[in-house]
């Protein structure tokens, strides 16, 4: 292809968006379809604020793209706008837990809050508790009520531990000025089973769990969206529809309905069409699929990794056949630990690790019985042989096995 020319082409013809923007994950819409009850809770949780009240601190869990970050941002927005009038002194905090250089140590974490508040702290060497002290030294600079919003917050216990979101709803101890509410979200429904009893009590003062969108949903979402980011007559009929379908059959996530939406018609204009057909909504689909299972990989631990790695490995040797057993794996898999120094996990745990990548739609793992010899998982891998390639040889560069 002659790129030049490509480019040349490119810059003459009209783009199929208005405002491409509008369907990217980082916009937030004026108006939020459908998560009127929810707002409102969270509305009538954090209003006493607007009276210099510390409100609870709440808890907001949910499948990924459920609106749970944008409703807690609208709410809050509307709160600041209130207390902007009247000159309430309320300040908010937003924290997405998920950034590494923000949220991977407590230290990090804590000497981010309190740059926020216009107190410098050095990236690293100082100990922790002048850290804290600082901390509440710039919080309690005066009267004031501080919403933090910690997005993503199972991702911070599971680098640190939940030690820090106990320390953060025990600050108000320490204050006499200020006070600080936590809003934490998160996209592990489980989440607060699995912490510490005090830090469950003392974080899920107030919880709500918001449900996942259903394909008329996210039909209504898409087309409010479409309507202002995309030109008139661009979509083909059916389109929409098909885009709500995929959507909410990956557990009704309107962020991802919009993503294909929005690589469909990026497909669309690389091909030189003035139109989107449901072959270009099929097309994104797979490749969000495929970008997805990588990046998944990519985020798992070392040990994780290597059990994947065996799958591929025994399923490449027995092609014909397809199908794998947990104890053939398990094997494989310890004599590769031995090769990359890592200590191996049980065999339970591993038959732990097949049920997650299950879970994740990377392979199909299915029980079955031995009689009197206990139970088994089949194995067989469902992701195409393309990208089967390409996960292979990202596993190879992670584990240094090449």
């Amino acid at each position: 292809m002659d790129v030049s020319n490509f480019l040349e082409n490119f810059i003459k013809k009209e783009s199929l968006f208005k405002n491409k923007s509008l369907l990217q994950s980082s916009y937030n819409p004026d108006e939020i379809l459908h998560r009127d009850e929810q707002i409102n809770y969270i509305a009538k949780v954090l209003a006493p604020a607007l009276r210099l009240e510390r409100p609870s601190n709440l808890f907001i869990y949910g499948k990924t793209g459920s609106g749970k970050t944008l409703s807690a941002q609208a709410t809050i927005k509307q709160i600041q706008t209130i207390a902007h009038r009247e000159d309430i002194p309320i300040k908010s905090i937003y924290i997405n837990c998920k950034l590494k250089k923000i949220a991977d140590t407590e230290y990090r974490l804590v000497a981010e809050i309190t740059r926020i508040f216009g107190t410098d702290i050095p990236p690293t060497g100082l100990p922790t508790d002048e850290v804290y002290n600082k901390f509440y030294k710039a919080l309690d600079s005066k009267k004031q009520v501080v919403i933090l919003v910690l997005d993503e917050i199972d991702q911070l216990v599971k680098k640190i531990g939940d030690e820090i979101i106990y320390n953060l709803t025990r600050v108000n101890t320490e204050l006499k000025n200020a006070q600080l509410s936590i809003v934490g979200i998160s996209n592990d429904i489980m989440f607060a089973d699995n912490l510490d009893p005090r830090v469950k009590s003392s974080l899920s003062e107030e919880e709500l769990v918001f449900p996942s969108y259903n394909a008329m949903q996210i039909q209504d979402i898409l087309k409010r969206r479409s309507q202002e980011a995309i030109k008139d007559g661009v979509i083909e009929e059916g389109v929409i529809s098909k885009c709500a379908a995929y959507a909410a059959r990956e557990h009704g996530d309107a962020r991802r309905a919009l993503e294909l939406l929005r690589v469909a018609v990026e497909l669309a204009e690389r091909k030189g069409q003035s139109k989107i057909t449901i072959k270009e909504l099929d097309e994104a689909e797979e490749k969000i699929e495929k970008d997805r299972v990588l990046d998944i990989i990519t985020t798992q631990p070392k040990q994780f990794q290597l059990v994947l790695y065996s799958i591929l490995l025994l399923y490449e040797q027995r092609k014909q056949e397809n199908l794998i057993f947990t104890g053939e794996i398990y094997t494989l898999y310890k004599d590769l630990c031995s090769k990359t120094n890592l200590r191996p996990l049980t065999q339970r745990r591993v038959s732990d690790v097949i049920a997650e990548f299950d879970l994740l739609g990377i392979i199909n793992a299915k029980v079955i019985s031995k009689g009197r010899y206990g139970r088994t998982r089949e194995v067989s891998v469902v992701t195409n042989e393309t990208l089967n390639v390409k996960i292979k040889t990202l596993l190879e560069g992670s584990l240094h096995l090449t």
